[in-house]
């Protein structure tokens, strides 16, 4: 769910959400021309309510450009963070939501300016096949919010979020522990699943991380260390089918063990 800041000078209908694509520019009014502060924020906002995004992100940035003393920038350093958002040019509105958090770190909408970082490094999450390091900047952007924001309307979203990135992080550790086991590379395949173990415990893929801990664990000829690890699946996952077969696979390869 994506939640707006609080605003009076925000009204986003499905019109915009249609438009979001990128309208086409049907005007002017994004060329430089000095004007005064209302009537160059109001063209932008006007650009944002149509569904007009990158023109209304480029009007809000020129209203920070030609006013940056006045009480209208401030709003215009958000709305232009908000507005790259929605056209999906989530580079700049991370930039701009860094930038009004650097000037106005205690106003009433920095919890919706790191929020926004937050989502927008979230929303550039690739599949657990490529590199991770968009979802460790969006880990890191939404602990931050749930840090310094818990009371905030936006802690509770972030944390649903947080706990989709961590199991998409504890899914690549997977993906890359069982390509190690097919290659026969079990040392390697163990510390995988043990950071899985350690770091993700709470994830969907836990129980299946123990399961291949036994696996690993019992090809190194470790069945002590397969023990436990099978232990652990059936003390923490009762009646899961990993446990059913982890428990298998220990009366196969190490019988007595799971006794």
């Amino acid at each position: 769910m994506r939640l707006l800041p609080r605003t009076a000078f925000i009204v986003l209908s499905a019109a915009l959400v249609a438009g979001c694509a990128g309208g086409k520019s049907d005007g002017p009014d994004t060329a430089y021309v000095a004007r005064d502060v209302e009537t160059l924020y109001f063209a932008a906002k006007d650009r944002l309510d149509r569904g007009q995004v990158k023109q209304a992100a480029a009007l809000f940035d020129e209203v920070e450009r030609q006013h940056p003393y006045s009480e209208w920038a401030r709003r215009a350093q958000l709305m232009s963070a908000f507005s790259y958002y929605v056209a999906r040019n989530y580079t700049q509105a991370i930039q701009s939501a860094q930038r009004f958090l650097s000037i106005h770190p205690g106003n009433k909408d920095a919890p919706y300016a790191s929020y926004l970082i937050a989502l927008s490094y979230y929303e550039q999450i690739s599949d657990v096949t490529r590199d991770q390091a968009t979802t460790l900047q969006a880990k890191t952007a939404l602990t931050e919010v749930i840090r310094r924001y818990p009371g905030s309307e936006y802690a509770a979203d972030a944390q649903l979020k947080l706990d989709l990135v961590n199991d998409h992080l504890a899914g690549k550790e997977m993906t890359v522990g069982r390509f190690y086991q097919s290659s026969g590379k079990w040392l390697a395949s163990t510390l995988r699943f043990r950071e899985v173990v350690d770091d993700y415990q709470t994830t969907s893929h836990a129980p299946e991380a123990l399961y291949r801990l036994t696996e690993s664990y019992l090809a190194l000829g470790l069945p002590e260390e397969a023990q436990k690890s099978a232990a652990v699946l059936g003390a923490n996952y009762p009646g899961n089918e990993w446990y059913d077969r982890a428990y298998e696979l220990m009366e196969k390869k190490a019988p007595g063990f799971m006794g």
